[in-house]
């Protein structure tokens, strides 16, 4: 059989969030905020934080979520050719997370890296991962995305830290000789002329000349919320449309769109503009907040567990994070 004629499906998937909830109303006790104002202009009003004194990282986050995965797949670390995960808030830069989480759970000798495209990383790990099992080379990958926002979140600024929220969400994709599934069309976009709209400075240096600096701000996520928000409401529904229309998927055969959980009201403006019902378009920012690279496969793994999506279904992914990148997988399930 040649490369060609390989689908690939998603045998399974998982999720882990940390065990210590924050809520709104834990919120205004640590800032000028309340629960009117984060709901109205977020959507959130619940998200989970890591506690390191319980061992809770972007690791042990990642470990739990792919080792559901494998559990509910039926399938053996060692059985894994590659693990994948999407992150821009890795414990360290070096090991990558990808190594030391197939480390933890016996994935040896897959190979492993990271992949880092902030909030878009889960869908361009989706566009990876298919293309790299359809040519042949791999026949099972383990793709996880995860962040844990709340540890570059400026408690201070309420306009960026009510939204954070960690979490992870995995899922195992494995080559089959179904060639109709798998993912349709792809697409992965960036714009490096607007990074300044979305980052987390390391340096002074690393701040954008029109910023009022201080040094409080290291190592914290910085948001032009105006921009992003203007942003993501043009290319969400632009990459959508692309995306049906080069796949050649009418609107209606589309069973869910899974869209990245960046905001409520830029996920709202998306469903409207794209006339899509409610029912499929997923939400879920109430409760988790913005987890970045973890938001798609949370929403993933839950909507399988609901039984909302289903093997032939079509689905439609879609995200948009720092870089600024965006990108598109449609997949026939």
């Amino acid at each position: 059989m040649s490369a060609g004629q390989f689908g690939v499906e998603i045998l399974s998937t998982g999720m882990a969030v940390p065990s210590t909830a924050l809520t709104n109303a834990d919120l205004e006790k640590m800032m000028d905020t309340s629960d009117e104002w984060i709901v109205q202009r977020t959507g959130v009003k619940t998200r989970y934080r890591s506690d390191p004194k319980l061992g809770e990282d972007v690791t042990s986050l990642c470990e739990a979520a792919v080792r559901q995965a494998l559990d509910r797949a039926g399938v053996a670390a060692r059985e894994l050719d590659l693990l994948i995960v999407a992150t821009c808030t890795p414990d360290m830069t070096c090991p990558s997370t990808a190594s030391r989480v197939a480390g933890r759970i016996g994935a040896v000798p897959a190979g492993s890296f990271d992949l880092t495209a902030a909030c878009s990383g889960f869908v361009y790990g989706l566009n990876v991962s298919d293309s790299l099992i359809r040519q042949g080379g791999y026949r099972t990958i383990a793709l996880i995305g995860a962040d844990s926002l709340t540890r570059v979140a400026d408690y201070t600024n309420r306009k960026v830290s009510v939204l954070s929220g960690d979490g992870a969400g995995a899922a195992i994709l494995r080559r089959t000789d179904d060639a109709s599934r798998g993912c349709l069309f792809q697409s992965m976009y960036s714009d490096g002329t607007l990074w300044d709209y979305l980052y987390i400075p390391m340096r002074e240096e690393h701040a954008p000349p029109d910023v009022d600096w201080n040094e409080t701000k290291l190592e914290y996520l910085q948001m032009k919320g105006r921009e992003v928000f203007k942003f993501a409401v043009t290319k969400f529904p632009e990459a959508l449309e692309e995306a049906l229309k080069k796949s050649g998927v009418a609107m209606d055969d589309v069973a869910m769109i899974i869209a990245h959980q960046s905001n409520a009201r830029i996920i709202e403006a998306t469903r409207k503009r794209l006339a899509m019902p409610e029912d499929r378009f997923y939400v879920n920012i109430d409760r988790y907040g913005n987890t970045s690279a973890g938001s798609v496969p949370i929403c993933l793994h839950e909507l399988r567990d609901a039984g909302r999506v289903r093997a032939g279904d079509v689905v439609a992914f879609v995200a948009m994070g720092g870089g600024m990148t965006w990108g598109t997988s449609i997949w026939r399930l």
